[in-house]
């Protein structure tokens, strides 16, 4: 089968078809398969365009817009990742030597105001010096693949939210157990140097690889070419923000936004 630039190749829904929930209608209305609607999503997480604009070749846009919604209500889009992750974890691809952390500003549109019956906080939207925005906060495994996200407002700092996206992305593993959750080494800038982080890391058996401040004491040697590696994960951002509807945010609900980058990481693990 043959795909336009941007949708899912062959290979792709291969994997991801066995994962996805039966295609059943709930309404009495005839059938929509899953790939031509997921395609109408990736398409529009490609071009930034109103889901008005979604091409008449996937399907009624409404159709495709609600599929989405309710899926993000659902946790679907999660589950999926979680999956994917669990089966690369099985086949040896997910590396838990190092992980890397770090936080990037995003600029969101004036269309993303004015949810209703929440607050500006609840939806991760605030004013940092980029004016209107959100920040992601994500961890990466040792490739440079996503492991989990947290969205805070704009101005939030990374180090307060370090914890939180430390205690997200735990990998299932075959058979009975805990699942895998914390790396044997995390990376990050000197946006993470504080002595709870530096703490949370020692109580959970984490080396850490974060440079000390200007006005901090050094305590032993720092390894440079280990800090080199965070690239990675800049490059992560880099891949992420080709997505239009990532690299600007137009949904007023954060877990509509968190959806956006559910998918996405679910392509890179793909």
């Amino acid at each position: 089968m043959s795909t336009n630039r941007g949708e899912l190749s062959d290979a792709q829904w291969a994997k991801l078809e066995p994962l996805l929930p039966p295609v059943k209608p709930w309404t009495g209305q005839p059938n929509h398969p899953h790939r031509p609607i997921i395609n109408g999503i990736l398409w529009l997480k490609r071009t930034g365009a109103p889901w008005r604009d979604i091409p008449e070749r996937y399907g009624k846009w409404e159709t495709i817009a609600s599929r989405y919604y309710r899926w993000c209500e659902k946790g679907i889009w999660q589950a999926i990742l979680e999956q994917v992750q669990a089966q690369a974890d099985a086949a040896g691809e997910l590396d838990w030597e190092t992980h890397y952390v770090d936080g990037t500003v995003i600029r969101a549109h004036q269309h993303a105001a004015g949810a209703h019956h929440t607050t500006a906080e609840v939806e991760a939207l605030g004013r940092s010096q980029g004016g209107f925005s959100t920040k992601i906060h994500l961890r990466a495994e040792g490739g440079g693949k996503p492991m989990a996200f947290v969205l805070t407002v704009g101005q939030r700092n990374e180090a307060v939210v370090f914890e939180q996206v430390m205690e997200q992305g735990a990998v299932k593993r075959p058979g009975v157990g805990r699942p895998r959750l914390r790396p044997k080494r995390v990376v990050g800038d000197k946006a993470y140097s504080s002595r709870r982080i530096r703490q949370y890391c020692r109580q959970h058996g984490i080396a850490s690889t974060i440079p000390r401040r200007v006005n901090e004491r050094r305590t032993g040697p720092f390894n440079r070419a280990i800090y080199r590696q965070r690239n990675r994960i800049e490059r992560l951002i880099n891949r992420l923000k080709q997505f239009r509807r990532i690299a600007t945010r137009y949904e007023k609900c954060a877990r509509y936004y968190l959806g956006m980058l559910t998918i996405a990481a679910i392509l890179l693990w793909l």
